[in-house]
Formats: structure tokens, sequence, C-alpha cells
């Protein structure tokens, strides 16, 4: 029994320091994504935001609006790749953004979970967004560490 206490210790420390990055990462993509298009009279809510190694989506609104965002780790920054609506929720968009099928398939599911917890207003939102719109990151803002 006393070999467990360090090892209870360590998962402890370990999943606390997973939970922090995650944490880290969602604060990164939030600040991103508002320093990019947030106005003074034009507050962006993003949320849920759902990491999957490399990847992430955001669902985000805006006064009336709303849509998805899809963003990939870069290094040390996060960038975004795409803004989108329901189609963020496609695996075969995923994959022509450059996913493997597994990481698609991965980053798909947790995305659903996530926005299962949101109210279904908010989540109609999303769909507003029309279309897929590829982000060029040479126009964005300078990208945001995490």
């Amino acid at each position: 029994m006393k070999w467990m206490t360090p090892w209870v210790l360590l998962c402890a420390v370990l999943c606390n320091a997973a939970w922090a990055a995650d944490g880290d990462d969602r604060q990164a993509i939030e600040h991103l994504m508002k320093h990019t298009w947030e106005r003074p009279d034009a507050v962006l809510d993003v949320g849920p935001v759902t990491v999957e190694g490399e990847h992430a989506v955001a669902g985000w609104t805006q006064d009336a609006r709303g849509g998805r965002a899809l963003l990939r780790r870069d290094g040390e920054t996060w960038k975004v790749l795409l803004c989108a609506g329901d189609g963020l929720l496609d695996v075969a968009t995923l994959r022509d953004a450059g996913l493997s099928a597994a990481q698609a398939a991965s980053l798909n599911q947790a995305v659903r979970a996530a926005e299962a917890t949101q109210p279904a207003a908010r989540v109609k939102q999303f769909a507003l967004f029309k279309g897929t719109v590829r982000v060029d990151p040479h126009q964005m803002h300078e990208p945001v560490a995490h």
C-alpha cells in the first residue's frame, strides 16, 4: 500500500497538468479569436472550444451571427484554418482540411459531445454561418502563443 501513494500523487499531478494544458489551449484560442474578430460594438462569445491533439473546433457567436472555426496548433501558437457552420460537423470537411480519418472522427465526436452541453439556441446560431471560408493566416493578426 505504501508504494501506491507516490503513484497516486504522480497520476494526480500529470492529470492536473493535462487539464491545465487543455485550459491554456482553450484560453489561447479564445484570445486569438477575440483579438482577430471582436469589435467594441460587437462582442465575440467563444465556446465551446474542443481541443483534440493538434486541432480544435471553436463555436462562436457575435450579435445575431454565429459559426465554428477549425484551428491547428503550429508550434506554440494556434492558427485558424477555416470558418464554417454545420460543415465543421462533417468528417469529410475535416478530412479536406488535412486531418486524418482517425483525427477527423475523434474531433467530430468530441465537438458533438461538447455542443450537447450547450443551449439549443446557441448551437442553432453556430449553423447560421453559410459555406466554408478558408482563412489566410497572412491576413490575420499575429498568432497568440498558448
